[in-house]
């Protein structure tokens, strides 16, 4: 019997498909989303110095998040890396959704962000 590959795996491939094509610099970082069952994280990476700028995590313990598995966790990030990336002047930023589906968290996530002002 042929081992189907997970999902997780499947993912993967996914993303290393993305990452050839999409590459963060300090002007326009990459905007990276990571999302587990319970928590979503977002960091925005500057792929040339090989350096995380920014990041938010429902796991913070300032923002007191009871469930960080559901749409409006993802929206409270999305706002919050937005108002991140305004304090150190980044208003541009690349989208790697990492292989996810444009779809529930990661949508709401990138809808808060580009409601709170960063462009990408």
């Amino acid at each position: 019997m042929i081992n189907k590959p997970s999902r997780n795996e499947t993912r993967k491939k996914r993303h290393l498909r993305i990452r050839k094509k999409i590459s963060g610099t300090p002007d326009m970082p990459r905007l990276n989303v990571f999302r587990s069952a319970r928590h979503i994280e977002v960091q925005l990476i500057d792929d040339l110095n090989q350096v995380t700028l920014l990041s938010a995590s429902t796991k913070e313990k300032e923002l007191n998040v009871k469930n960080g598995g559901n749409i409006e966790s993802a929206k409270l990030i999305g706002k919050l890396i937005a108002e991140r990336a305004q304090s150190k002047d980044i208003k541009k930023a690349i989208f790697d959704r990492a292989g996810y589906l444009y779809h529930g968290r990661v949508k709401a996530l990138a809808e808060a962000a580009r409601e709170a002002g960063l462009e990408f």
